[in-house]
């Protein structure tokens, strides 16, 4: 998978120090060695939401020797914290970057008043947070309402995961396979709403139409909006990865992506004022 994203010419990889018992770490470390010069390497720290600085300091040390490098280009605060001060957890982040074992900070999972509060705190630290890693697909369109709006108007980069819905939209639980959403309890509860499956069987019969894979177009979908930097993509093993890949060239024109937009709900914007939508 590594090396057929590569050939792609992908460059930029993403991880945490919370995945797969640190397997994706020491994996990924292998696979980068040789060419670490070419390469945007990032992390994530305090999966567990543990913010404390000795906590994150633990994580960041982990995860440089696990992945056998000196620093990360973008260390992502996995979670928000309501139990450590932020001025502990964004101080701690400046010395990691003071020190050059990080380039860039980021965070994932935060809601848009979260990253505005901790921005005017890592501000006083001479600290920007520069990327935000939210959920965002056809079926997940909440970062539409407040967090999109706000990277764009805070030059704040947007790295969604999940394009394909933890692969609702691939198509397979339609023909019966099984995944994420049969085995994993949190993945069947996000995804598990009958609407969601709709929309699945929706896309599925509209890239059936346009003759293009039901992934290729769910992933361009996301990569569409103006305010998405780049979809993270994934796959179980190499041989999936192709359609995936093609949503790197495919042109979504206006048409094709207003028809795959009405496929789901547009959430309503924050004031609920719908008049003004």
């Amino acid at each position: 998978m590594y090396d057929r994203a590569r050939a792609a010419g992908i460059n930029f990889f993403d991880t945490a120090h919370g995945y797969t018992g640190g397997a994706s770490e020491t994996l990924l470390g292998q696979f980068v060695v040789a060419e670490r010069d070419h390469l945007f390497i990032a992390t994530k720290c305090a999966s567990t939401g543990n913010c404390a600085p000795e906590a994150i300091a633990k994580d960041l040390d982990e995860s440089l020797r696990r992945l056998d490098l000196d620093f990360v280009d973008l260390l992502y605060m996995h979670r928000w914290s309501d139990e450590v001060p932020l001025e502990a957890t964004y101080e701690a982040l400046a010395k990691m970057v003071d020190a050059g074992r990080v380039r860039h900070i980021g965070v994932s999972n935060y809601a848009a008043w979260q990253v505005m509060k901790a921005a005017g705190v890592a501000a006083t630290f001479e600290l920007r947070i520069e990327t935000l890693q939210p959920m965002y697909n056809l079926v997940k369109r909440q970062a539409e309402v407040e967090m999109l709006p706000m990277c764009t108007s805070e030059n704040i980069a947007v790295v969604p995961y999940s394009p394909l819905g933890g692969g609702l939209l691939t198509g397979k639980y339609k023909l019966g396979q099984e995944g994420r959403l049969t085995h994993d309890p949190m993945y069947k509860a996000r995804y598990g709403q009958d609407w969601m499956h709709e929309t699945a069987n929706s896309l599925h019969a509209l890239a059936a139409e346009l003759g293009v894979s039901a992934i290729t177009l769910a992933i361009a979908w996301v990569a569409r909006n103006p305010a998405i930097t780049a979809p993270i993509l994934s796959a179980s093993r190499s041989d999936q990865m192709q359609p995936s890949l093609d949503a790197i060239g495919f042109e979504l024109d206006d048409e094709t992506y207003a028809r795959l937009t009405a496929l789901s709900p547009t959430p309503p914007p924050a004031t609920d004022r719908l008049e003004e939508a």
